[in-house]
């Protein structure tokens, strides 16, 4: 009899499982890789790179906000010093002429709390002789040397020292002294703040409108006056320009004197009685 066929039931086909590596954007992956079902494992391949691939821009966006962010001066700085900590293209002069209308005119001088733009547009204007014809003859190098040269220049025009105000003089005897000794000091006049002091108290002990109407001098008609005791020919022979013309005036009296006294003994300072 022929055997009776065996009825056997096919085993199921039993998954394949395995591993995937993906690298996405650096970064390792390991994704399930099923032979059987291998098409619902691609969604979660796709969502966990999508994932990846953001957090990058993410990052970058941050850290173009942060060096875009205005710069906050702080005590210490100086433009030069915040040029080379940041690395700037162009140093302190780029630095100084894009914050121009927010430093003013001195770029020496910037005070904390100042905000600054560290990347903005800067077009330096290049000087007009020679800068044009170099660029025309193909000498870019040239022109941009110039362009740099001119910046240089403006800086340091713009940081010239500002005018000392004129000084202020106490209008008394260290007052009268100390302007004198500038007068006399602008007319070549040797002279020493102690040497006036010395011979302006032993002859009219500080008093401007002292008088001598009993000497020889006030016997011809020409008494000694002021602060160190001028006769009205003297002073006029040896009164120093910019002065007032009143024998009285302390200042005038004084620089006169001095004056005199340099033409005749070399120096108030070497008078030490009368004279």
């Amino acid at each position: 009899m022929p055997k009776k066929a065996s009825h056997r039931r096919p085993m199921p086909r039993s998954l394949t499982r395995g591993l995937m590596v993906a690298g996405v954007g650096g970064a390792v992956i390991a994704v399930p890789l099923l032979t059987a079902a291998g098409a619902t494992a691609a969604p979660v391949a796709q969502s966990v790179a999508h994932q990846a691939v953001k957090a990058p821009a993410q990052v970058r966006t941050a850290s173009t906000k942060a060096v875009d962010s205005p710069y906050t001066v702080v005590p210490g700085d100086s433009l030069s010093k915040i040029a080379s900590d940041h690395k700037l293209r162009g140093g302190w002069e780029r630095l100084y002429h894009t914050n121009r209308e927010a430093v003013g005119s001195n770029p020496s001088l910037i005070h904390p709390g100042l905000k600054l733009d560290l990347h903005g547009k800067y077009t330096p204007v290049a000087r007009h002789t020679g800068a044009a014809s170099g660029a025309s003859n193909g000498s870019a190098h040239k022109t941009v040397i110039h362009t740099q040269d001119t910046a240089k220049t403006t800086a340091v025009k713009t940081a010239a020292p500002v005018k000392a105000a004129a000084p202020v003089y106490a209008d008394n005897l260290d007052g009268w002294i100390r302007q004198s000794l500038d007068i006399m000091a602008q007319h070549g006049i040797p002279g020493t703040y102690n040497g006036i002091y010395r011979n302006v108290m032993r002859e009219s002990s500080g008093n401007p409108m002292a008088i001598n109407n009993w000497d020889s001098n006030a016997a011809k008609g020409t008494p000694s006056k002021g602060l160190l005791q001028v006769i009205d020919p003297t002073f006029l022979t040896y009164h120093v320009s910019g002065t007032s013309m009143d024998p009285y005036n302390p200042v005038a009296n004084i620089t006169a004197a001095c004056n005199y006294a340099a033409a005749v003994y070399g120096s108030i300072d070497n008078v030490n009685g009368p004279y």
